[in-house]
């Protein structure tokens, strides 16, 4: 099983060193390579996917990533900023279905900020579409400088652009996994606006055809948003667009307690996967060992799980970080009284221990 390791920029490398550490205490067998990626490889080799990292990941079973991004990198040109990695490797790597699920842990239910109720027994699996969209409409935008800003421009615009094949394939994959779930999946698009989103609508709609147990229904993104607040148990598998994916997302990590909690994979057809956590490198945090690496860790498990054909491994793993909760340890972003705070470091090994 061969793992590409990419920990990239801020947080990146202390909270995959923890994942790392956690995937070494298994009885399993792994190939793994690290390779510079985002600034840190722009730093090395003046761009933030440099073509051995491109191998590197095309070649691997699976991709284990940390994050991309630094502030000072702001004034680049766009191509040549860290987050451009990651969009890069997703579009290489034909890398079209996102899997953030949003799980509320019985232990970490006050640390939300939704009130208990409305949070206990949160499971919900949101599904972006990754390689369309706003992201990669063309062209990209207008501007009369090539440093990624607009001194003295007047315009600027993105194109928003989808395909059937593009809808239909991430359709199929929110309809196959809500079979595994409660039969459920909400299509959020903005359909009453944007003439793309009707498109999505109606297309999402055909591909449901084929599933008659799985229920659908559609809603407009600003009521998703709102909803997702208001009651989220009424969700379980949301699908949407690249864009509205990312936003969602990012709001529904917030109801489980922290953004530090969420997995997450983005699939190809072939489920080779990257497997990443949902947050960002915190930069104004990094190299204070206060970053939580369970997301990261059960990002790991995802991994085991859908590229690497080893679920009763990614079981174990996500048992561990229940059972570390359950043991009142907690990084800082999930600290509350009468628990008890640890680093980095010591969530990893306590990972391990529970192992």
């Amino acid at each position: 099983m061969k793992i590409a390791v990419l920990p990239g920029d801020g947080i990146g490398t202390e909270i995959v060193a923890e994942a790392v550490k956690v995937l070494n205490a298994l009885e399993l067998r792994f190939e793994m390579e690290t390779a510079l990626v985002g600034g840190a490889a722009y730093e090395a080799h003046g761009h933030p996917l440099p073509e051995a990292t491109l191998q590197l990941a095309r070649q691997a079973d699976a991709i284990l990533f940390g994050a991309v991004g630094d502030w000072k990198y702001d004034q680049l040109d766009r191509p040549l900023r860290p987050e451009q990695a990651i969009l890069g490797l997703r579009k290489n790597l034909g890398l079209f279905a996102n899997f953030r699920p949003a799980i509320c842990y019985e232990e970490l239910v006050n640390a939300s900020s939704l009130k208990p109720e409305l949070v206990a027994g949160l499971d919900i699996l949101i599904i972006r579409e990754l390689t369309g969209d706003i992201y990669f409409g063309q062209p990209r935008g207008r501007r009369v400088a090539t440093d990624g800003h607009f001194p003295g421009a007047e315009e600027a615009f993105d194109t928003m652009r989808y395909t059937r094949p593009e809808i239909e394939r991430i359709a199929h994959v929110a309809f196959q996994a809500a079979r595994k779930r409660s039969k459920r999946v909400t299509s959020v698009d903005k359909a009453n606006v944007l003439e793309t989103f009707q498109f999505w609508k109606d297309v999402v709609t055909e591909v449901g055809k084929q599933y008659p147990d799985v229920a659908l229904d559609h809603m407009y993104v600003d009521n998703a948003a709102m909803q997702l607040v208001r009651a989220p148990k009424k969700f379980d598998v949301v699908v949407t667009g690249n864009m509205f994916g990312d936003i969602l997302s990012d709001e529904a990590a917030m109801l489980t307690g922290s953004i530090g909690m969420l997995p997450s994979a983005s699939l190809n057809a072939s489920n080779q996967g990257l497997y990443e956590p949902s947050h960002g490198s915190a930069p104004d945090i990094a190299g204070k060992g206060i970053a939580n690496p369970l997301a990261t860790i059960l990002s790991a498990a995802m991994m085991l799980r859908f590229s690497l054909n080893q679920p009763a491994a990614a079981g174990r793993i996500e048992a561990a970080v229940k059972a570390v909760l359950a043991q009142g340890l907690r990084t800082a972003d999930i600290f509350s009284d009468g628990t008890t705070r640890v680093s980095t470091r010591e969530m990893g090994s306590a990972v391990v221990k529970a192992l």
